[in-house]
């Protein structure tokens, strides 16, 4: 990975990262099953770690393999790390041995390997179906109507801890207009 150069963090920064999370876990409240998880993108290590260590941030997400690989050495790890992007087959072996769980699971192929990379070091490693919702063509994701195949699928690859699924609606003009995308549904499977 490629190495950054930290800077120190102002007190203004500090300042503006308290008072967001805050912000957020007020905005929350109304939502009491609800999880905070701070994504990581774009901050150095010494933003996550104070988000971490001074906020009380206890999950991370990323989206990008090598922004995860640049931060992991130095990161506080007493958060739970997950990977929340796009995963290409050949950037599994990277993370394996690093997140704590994978949110992006979108194919079978994608299942193989990790089931092939958790079980070389003896890892059961859990996941989440990513569901297209919107049938999005530019985005990727288990299709609604393949999801049971999917799901039993899953089956063969005991490594492949399956925990839940996660979904990302098509940008939409009006806020009533997620609903359609969201309205509680009972899946069976």
């Amino acid at each position: 990975p490629i190495e950054r150069k930290e800077k120190i963090m102002t007190e203004t920064q500090k300042n503006e990262i308290r008072e967001n999370i805050a912000r957020i876990r007020r905005d929350m409240s109304a939502y009491p099953k609800a999880e905070l998880m701070a994504v990581i993108k774009t901050r150095t290590t010494e933003e996550i770690n104070f988000a971490i260590r001074e906020c009380g941030i206890t999950l991370v997400g990323e989206n990008r393999v090598q922004e995860l690989l640049e931060h992991y050495e130095g990161m506080d790890r007493s958060a739970e790390l997950h990977f929340i992007g796009t995963l290409q087959k050949n950037k599994v072996k990277y993370i394996i041995d690093k997140v704590d769980m994978i949110e992006s699971l979108d194919s079978e192929g994608l299942a193989e390997e990790i089931e092939k990379r958790a079980a070389k070091i003896e890892r059961r490693i859990p996941v989440l179906i990513e569901i297209n919702i919107g049938r999005e063509e530019s985005k990727s994701g288990v299709l609604p109507e393949d999801l049971r195949d999917f799901c039993r699928e899953l089956g063969k690859y005991p490594h492949v801890k399956l925990c839940g699924f996660m979904t990302m609606a098509p940008k939409c003009e009006k806020k009533a207009d997620y609903q359609k995308y969201f309205q509680k549904r009972k899946i069976v499977i």
